[in-house]
């Protein structure tokens, strides 16, 4: 078995292949989901499916109810925008943006790994093809990284120096698609549609959706998910 890595895992693309990298690191996997609110179920079906591939050790989805906050298109009654061209998903953070969820998400990881003996983080941000949301910059990633090493037990008493990955901040969306298809990742599995459909279905036009198929397009290749006719 390899050192204990903590993956945090979405159901979507990044975090397949993000897993897929840590694996082909020799880590040995603690995967963690979030039923936070998020407006489909069908991506938590998708992460099981995913870690099931991966082959992780344990999987761990936390309830943590963000309806509470809202103020999001994935926590609230927000329409979630459609079809919009690439220059209009460059301008501004977008309504999809689920307030301080990186943020959350790394600190109920950053417990996760302390318990399970683990100093690496994975997480699946891109900087590159998506660029509006704050939390998915380098920057906050290192912020939030000196952070760890400073919250925990662990690395207090110097039994773990945290270290968070993101494999893909600088990939886009085609290379992340040909790299985690070289590991061996089923695309096919995964969804990472803001709007999907109750059979699970992908919707094919939120940003998330757009990204997605231009990335596959780009990389020559046809995406295996199940979208809406």
């Amino acid at each position: 078995m390899g050192k204990p890595a903590v993956l945090l895992l979405s159901g979507g693309l990044d975090s397949a292949t993000c897993g897929a990298i840590a694996r082909r690191e020799g880590h040995e996997l603690y995967a963690l989901s979030f039923d936070y609110g998020q407006r489909h179920r069908a991506e938590l079906d998708a992460a099981a499916r995913v870690a099931a591939q991966l082959g992780v050790r344990r999987h761990v989805t936390v309830p943590l109810d963000l309806r509470a906050f809202g103020g999001s298109a994935l926590t609230a009654e927000i329409a979630v925008p459609k079809d919009r061209a690439a220059s209009e998903m460059a301008e501004g953070i977008p309504i999809t943006y689920v307030p301080a969820r990186n943020t959350v998400f790394l600190s109920l990881a950053l417990a996760y790994a302390e318990v399970s003996g683990a100093a690496d983080i994975y997480i699946g941000v891109n900087a590159v093809d998506y660029s509006g949301y704050p939390d998915c910059r380098p920057e906050f990633i290192a912020a939030f990284e000196q952070l760890a090493n400073l919250a925990t037990k662990a690395s207090v008493e110097g039994q773990l120096k945290f270290k968070i990955h993101t494999p893909l901040v600088n990939l886009t969306k085609a290379e992340i698609i040909r790299q985690g298809t070289s590991l061996g990742v089923d695309y096919g599995l995964t969804r990472s549609c803001y709007d999907l459909s109750d059979a699970g279905l992908s919707c094919g036009h939120c940003d998330s959706c757009l990204l997605r198929l231009k990335g596959f397009a780009e990389a020559g290749l046809t995406d295996p998910a199940p979208y809406q006719s």
